[in-house]
């Protein structure tokens, strides 16, 4: 039952929205996951609320600094309102502290994308596989990649 609710919920989450713009990054520390804090904030950038969550994030990294995770989120939503260079900073700590950060290599990957640099993407996507194998974030940034190489 649990799956089946889980699987609507994920379902009306994908009709709801055009397009896949969202942080949902599943892979968090267990300090974060555990954070009320850190999840409503994370809640917020799923659901597309980048502007708003923003003071919430610059307080997590100030409470935590040099948090992979927090990091990320902060790239993420400064990417998604438009400030790429703000994002690629955001993205290369979080990267520096863990360079296997799954959620911090596919959205660099794609800021990558954005900005035109396929090569750049592509070496992203070189650190995912090596991380992760064939999982969803190696899978999204190597679509992503194929899309713009099609256009």
């Amino acid at each position: 039952m649990r799956k089946l609710i889980r699987m609507t919920f994920v379902a009306a989450l994908l009709l709801g929205t055009s397009t896949a713009a969202f942080a949902v990054d599943e892979q968090v520390t267990p300090d974060n996951a555990a954070n009320p804090d850190f999840t409503a904030t994370k809640a917020m950038v799923d659901a597309g609320k980048y502007e708003d969550a923003m003071p919430n994030l610059l307080a997590l990294d100030k409470a935590t600094p040099n948090n992979p995770d927090v990091l990320n989120l902060i790239g993420f939503s400064l990417r998604k309102t438009g400030h790429p260079d703000q994002a690629l900073d955001y993205y290369n700590k979080a990267l520096a502290l863990k360079p296997d950060h799954l959620g911090a290599n596919e959205y660099l990957g794609e800021l990558y994308l954005e900005l035109k640099l396929p090569d750049k993407a592509a070496e992203r996507l070189a650190v995912l596989q090596k991380a992760c194998g064939n999982c969803e974030e190696y899978q999204d940034l190597k679509t992503k990649i194929a899309q713009q190489a099609a256009n």
